[in-house]
């Protein structure tokens, strides 16, 4: 099953939108692993569209928190209804599982010994200087850890994290994730 992993950087945050739906945010970078290809990309607002095929290529979505944050906000830009591609959302199952919600460093730290080089709010700033290279850097560095994380709960059937000093294990069912959806359709856009 071929499965795209993906992040979203934004231009501003919710403050400045005065409200808490991500639709209403703008999107500054999108960052993608293709399983298909094992290969790495990002892209600028400014050539977002060039995302399009490698998006419709995808048998899944994998993201963090990409239910609720991700995928409402890119699909303000796709020309389809991402919500027709199967989506595999890590936090979603960490809160069914543990039943409240984590931050990605925090799980990432204690299931893969990885962690995030900066926050959402210093890629706002970055974007708004300009430092458009130091955003996708950034976006892929996050995209690349929801990776491994999402590789680990495939072998292991759990994810990790601190509750004080101990690691815990969050159980993470995983047995549909890789299974293909036949949805008859070849998503949304005319290739």
């Amino acid at each position: 099953m071929r499965y795209i992993v993906f992040d979203l950087e934004t231009q501003n945050i919710f403050s400045d939108i005065g409200g808490n739906d991500p639709a209403n945010l703008d999107i500054s970078v999108a960052g993608f692993y293709d399983s298909g290809t094992d290969e790495y990309s990002a892209f600028s607002i400014d050539d977002l569209s060039s995302a399009w095929p490698i998006i419709e290529g995808a048998d899944a979505l994998v993201g963090y928190n990409s239910n609720h944050f991700d995928i409402p906000l890119l699909n303000k830009y796709y020309p389809g209804d991402l919500t027709s591609i199967k989506s595999i959302d890590i936090l979603e199952s960490i809160r069914e599982s543990l039943g409240r919600r984590l931050r990605l460093d925090s799980v990432a730290q204690a299931t893969i010994g990885a962690k995030k080089s900066a926050d959402g709010l210093q890629a706002v700033r970055w974007w708004r200087e300009g430092k458009v290279e130091e955003v996708k850097k950034y976006c892929l560095q996050d995209v690349k850890v929801t990776k491994k994380v999402f590789d680990y709960a495939l072998e292991h059937g759990h994810v990790k994290f601190k509750d004080g000093r101990m690691k815990r294990d969050i159980p993470i069912d995983t047995s549909g994730w890789m299974t293909k959806e036949n949805t008859g359709i070849t998503h949304t856009l005319p290739f």
